[in-house]
């Protein structure tokens, strides 16, 4: 056999907390495993043809044909182990974790596989919650119709050591979890915070070349308030006129900021007709009369 590159779909499997399992009852862990692999996984496996790569203690790299079999054969695997975990108590579960990736590998002489196919699928099967199925974007095309069980869209993730962010679904069973998506950040919301701390930087920055200089007679106020640190700057009338355009934007940032603030608390409100308010007809309610501001614009105040 000769070294070369193919399509595979890789299911990477590890055992849920193996080393706490083994560190409490290590003999008759290693027992349930060994019964599982004889009663569970190596069944499974085989009868929807997949190879295994290598196996750890805690877990196993496989290689299958088909995507859709390795799914199946991952949901079968899944499905054994809540039955045969339901009556135990929880420390004493033995779950896993299941991540699954098509793509292009290179196959060593000795069977061996490696490439970011294999990398993937193992971060994949990392951000598994415990007893979940997580697969790639690639994957997840290849078995959407052709299986009944649904899959949850988690969005685009980061994975560790992976270039590119990758779109993830993770299998939705009753009772099960599913990864938590990151938190999406509010970029609005951080752009202001950003925006509000540039006119300070940049006092500092003019307060840094006017002493580089000799602009300023004394030293900038150390103490980090921003009310001496403009008072220092204002003495020196260079730089008179760079601060008050300075002021002015970060008039403006908390302005707009605190216009956005106020407009998403309002979305967040139900909207409500106030007795007296103007109708959906643009009719004008009994007690109040309507009025034209400076700008031409109608409005509307109790008489």
């Amino acid at each position: 056999m000769t070294e070369g590159r193919k399509i595979a779909a890789i299911l990477v499997a590890d055992i849920v907390g193996y080393s706490r399992l083994m560190g409490a009852e290590e003999e008759a862990t290693l027992a349930r495993l060994r019964a599982l692999s004889n009663e569970v996984f190596r069944p499974a496996i085989e009868a929807h043809g997949g190879r295994v790569v290598s196996r750890a203690g805690d877990g196993a790299v496989v290689e299958f044909r088909s995507v859709v079999e390795a799914v199946r054969c991952a949901i079968d695997i899944t499905k054994d182990l809540a039955e045969r975990n339901a009556p135990l108590p929880l420390d004493r579960r033995i779950e896993i974790r299941t991540g699954i990736h098509l793509g292009d590998v290179i196959e060593t002489q000795d069977g061996d596989l490696f490439g970011d196919a294999v990398n993937i699928a193992a971060r994949l099967e990392s951000i598994c919650a415990p007893g979940g199925i997580c697969l790639s974007e690639d994957a997840w095309r290849q078995v959407r119709d052709k299986t009944p069980e649904t899959f949850v869209d988690l969005g685009e993730q980061e994975l560790k050591n992976i270039v590119r962010p990758m779109r993830i679904y993770a299998l939705s069973r009753s009772g099960s979890e599913t990864p938590a998506r990151p938190a999406v950040v509010d970029q609005p919301a951080g752009l202001m915070r950003t925006a509000r701390t540039i006119p300070a930087a940049a006092i500092g920055v003019i307060e840094s070349v006017a002493r580089l200089t000799d602009g300023l007679a004394s030293p900038p106020d150390a103490s980090g308030d921003p009310a001496k640190r403009l008072s220092h700057a204002r003495k020196h009338p260079g730089l008179a006129k760079a601060v008050g355009i300075l002021e002015t934007v970060e008039r403006i940032v908390d302005v707009v900021t605190d216009r956005t603030a106020g407009r998403d608390a309002n979305a967040a409100l139900p909207r409500q007709t106030a007795p007296g308010a103007e109708t959906s007809g643009g009719e004008t309610a009994p007690g109040v009369r309507r009025r034209r501001n400076s700008r031409g614009r109608g409005d509307s105040s109790a008489s």
